[in-house]
């Protein structure tokens, strides 16, 4: 059959598998063993070619799916038909959503009784804990995908509001590392470039927050000829950033001098009205955080005198000074708002670890708290991963684990 014949949601699919063996071994492994088989899983992930297939792997295992977004702009509509029409899975969604059927596509979700819990923001989660507390006792728990919704859980385990058992997927090696650094790091840029189709090099780039979204964010905005500048609040990755060859200072400062902001923090009003007002004119802001909070768009709409779409997913903000400002997708994460959100290789990762921390939570009896993913997991996909690679590595003799197992041998 010829590729023409294909649906572009299904072309999109058929690429991304092909390029996540990963989680292609383990969609092999999870039909044969019919791991998920009479189980229910509720996701709301960024409704896109690679999520498509983490659901369809989980369908391959035995599973009953519902899945909906997690954000109402990063949804792939083309994806959306094919994953229904193509392999059969209920989904709910579509890009550009209004607030109102965000909500409704996730009480749909919940609305099925899912066992398990696949989120992302920890929206979700969230709405169970509020208004689905009668499915609490048989839920057996839940997977978070971002630092956000982790910042969040956290704060209802703190508050001890947290009922459900949690793996933190967001904080596994094999996701952190890779994903938040090299995925952020190069799909905010293919959402920047998209958008705005502007030259990178020998601009000002402001990147507030240097975790691991924000370093990748730098490390690529230096590749392609920027002068970086970080703005942080925590005095260890300010060093940190400083050391990495980038300037550090306050955004009130950083905002005179950026040609490009964005934010990449999971924080709130990070660019409020006083830094709005001093914006160098002709700023273009975005957002790589989970939700369009980083920006403030109230503080935006208030210091301006008028406001237009000059581009798909830009707009014009023209400030009570006369400046002229450029927010990019609604102060949404722009690597999906206008990109294709994180590459296929980068994915495969995330999503094996998401793919057997939903395993791992079907076959334990955990309490109502936040885990890490299981370190043997971890490592299974570092291993796949290096497999596909073609890399070999070293291996510890028995005489160098036993040197390591003493303590009394270091002359």
């Amino acid at each position: 059959m010829s590729v023409n014949a294909y649906s572009e949601g299904k072309q999109k699919i058929e690429w991304v598998i092909s390029h996540m063996p990963i989680l292609n071994n383990i969609d092999n492994k999870l039909k044969e063993e019919r791991s998920f088989k009479n189980v229910k899983i509720g996701m709301a992930l960024h409704l896109e070619a690679k999520t498509a297939y983490l659901s369809i792997a989980l369908k391959n295992g035995g599973a009953d799916i519902r899945i909906t977004s997690c954000n109402p702009l990063s949804s792939d509509d083309s994806v959306i038909k094919s994953l229904h029409e193509d392999y059969g899975v209920s989904v709910y969604g579509k890009k550009g959503e209004s607030d109102t059927e965000y909500w409704e596509y996730l009480h749909n979700i919940l609305d099925f009784s899912p066992d398990i819990i696949i989120d992302d923001g920890a929206d979700l989660i969230s709405l169970l804990h509020r208004e689905y507390t009668h499915l609490i006792h048989d839920t057996k728990g839940a997977n978070e995908e971002t630092t956000t919704g982790i910042v969040r859980l956290k704060a209802m385990e703190k508050k001890r509001e947290l009922k459900i058992p949690v793996i933190d997927v967001n904080d596994a090696s094999m996701k952190h590392l890779f994903d938040n650094r090299y995925g952020t790091g190069q799909s905010t840029f293919d959402g920047i470039f998209s958008a705005t189709n502007l030259t990178i090099a020998g601009s000002t780039f402001v990147v507030a927050g240097y975790g691991w979204c924000g370093r990748g964010i730098a490390m690529r905005a230096k590749g392609l000829g920027a002068e970086v500048v970080v703005t942080e609040i925590d005095p260890v990755k300010a060093i940190e950033a400083r050391m990495d060859g980038f300037s550090v200072m306050p955004m009130k400062k950083a905002v005179g001098v950026a040609d490009f902001i964005v934010t990449a923090t999971g924080c709130k009003d990070v660019v409020s009205k006083k830094d709005l007002l001093n914006c160098k004119n002709g700023a273009v802001l975005a957002n790589a955080g989970h939700f369009n909070k980083e920006v403030s768009l109230k503080d935006l709409d208030a210091v301006s005198k008028s406001h237009r779409t000059v581009r798909r997913y830009v707009d014009e903000y023209v400030l009570e000074n006369g400046k002229k400002l450029y927010l990019l997708g609604e102060g949404r994460l722009i690597n999906l708002v206008a990109g294709q959100g994180h590459p296929a290789e980068i994915m495969d990762m995330s999503f094996s670890l998401q793919a057997l921390s939903a395993k791992y939570l079907l076959n334990e009896k955990l309490k109502s708290k936040i885990y890490p993913v299981p370190a043997k997991i971890d490592r299974y996909v570092a291993m796949l991963k290096l497999k596909s690679m073609g890399i070999k590595i070293d291996h510890l003799t028995k005489e160098q684990k036993l040197y390591l197992s003493e303590w009394d041998e270091g002359t």
